[in-house]
């Protein structure tokens, strides 16, 4: 019985990848006329089907708006008994069906019609009477659905949600939406943080920074590494050129090293020349990613001039939830 089922699950998937991959082999320039349609469209976008279809259109209406596109869903239901009113001549309706003709559909397409809205549908029949009544045909067929049971819709509603993703990684292109676009209507949880939290944000600056001269003796140094608690010390000339760092791990390897003659050296000579720097309208996320590649928890923070601004702990982005 475990064999039958996991050989069931496994025919499944690859029916819907099979019906992923016929799709591929219908992309023709209807999909590149929605993406235009949508992307000249001075409204809303406004998905709508029933069932799982439905369920499916309130996705791709939330992917749409995730990437500046205005959409919403509303049901053929509701919208027959007074939600028509939500819908404007400036609107587009991308309307979702499998069999092509869905009641309630059918019902609203005229009074689509009547307000002027463009209309792209998604159906599994290519032929139906809602790709006749419509602007844009979007071809969503599949041989099979990935169920024994045939009633039961899969392939059409993975290839459905497909093709909306498509449109919207063309509109990505189309709209030329980069990742602070994205970051400005993301800005909760960790993708937020990740692409709206600069270095700047959680530096520290001002006398929270441990500076030590390049003639700072041992004590000193030791003493500013502790007393600023980020387990580093900026050797800088003036506090303003960077010239190395000393971290707690030079100053073991010092002792270590030099044993009774560590109280005579200085900072220049146990620190780490050319540190790794970065600038203060970084994102924090790529400060976190220099010091995973390199193996350290702290990156002075530098202008264009290669001044030093401030420093930035791996400490600091782990409390903002960056990681």
């Amino acid at each position: 019985m475990r064999d039958n089922i996991l050989e069931t699950i496994k025919n499944a998937v690859r029916i819907e990848a099979e019906s992923i991959n016929n799709l591929y082999g219908n992309l023709n320039d209807n999909f590149t006329e929605a993406v235009n349609i949508i992307n000249n469209c001075k409204g809303r976008v406004i998905l709508s089907g029933v069932g799982k279809s439905g369920l499916i259109g309130k996705k791709i209406s939330s992917t749409l708006s995730s990437i500046g596109v205005p959409s919403f869903f509303i049901h053929p239901t509701d919208a027959a008994h007074g939600d028509l009113g939500m819908i404007t001549k400036d609107d587009v309706a991308l309307l979702l069906s499998n069999s092509g003709k869905t009641e309630e559909l059918l019902f609203i397409l005229p009074l689509l019609k009547r307000f002027g809205v463009p209309i792209i549908s998604i159906v599994g029949n290519i032929n139906s009477e809602i790709a006749k009544r419509s602007d844009v045909v979007l071809d969503g067929s599949v041989e099979k659905e990935a169920s024994s049971i045939s009633l039961v819709p899969m392939s059409s509603t993975t290839v459905a949600l497909v093709i909306g993703d498509a449109l919207a990684a063309g509109l990505i292109v189309k709209n030329n939406f980069q990742e602070d676009d994205f970051a400005m209507l993301h800005p909760g949880g960790i993708i937020g943080k990740k692409l709206l939290l600069r270095v700047e944000d959680l530096m520290h600056k001002g006398d929270d920074v441990p500076f030590a001269d390049e003639n700072s003796n041992f004590n000193d140094v030791v003493y500013e590494i502790s007393s600023k608690r980020l387990g580093v010390a900026i050797v800088a000339k003036n506090r303003k050129q960077l010239v190395g760092v000393i971290t707690d791990g030079d100053l073991r390897r010092s002792v270590e090293k030099y044993s009774d003659k560590i109280f005579t050296l200085k900072a220049k000579d146990i620190m780490t020349k050319n540190p790794k720097t970065i600038d203060k309208n970084a994102l924090a996320a790529k400060a976190a990613n220099i010091m995973e590649q390199y193996s350290i928890t702290s990156i002075v923070v530098v202008d264009k001039n290669s001044e030093i601004e401030g420093i930035i702990h791996l400490h600091d982005i782990l409390k903002a939830g960056i990681l």
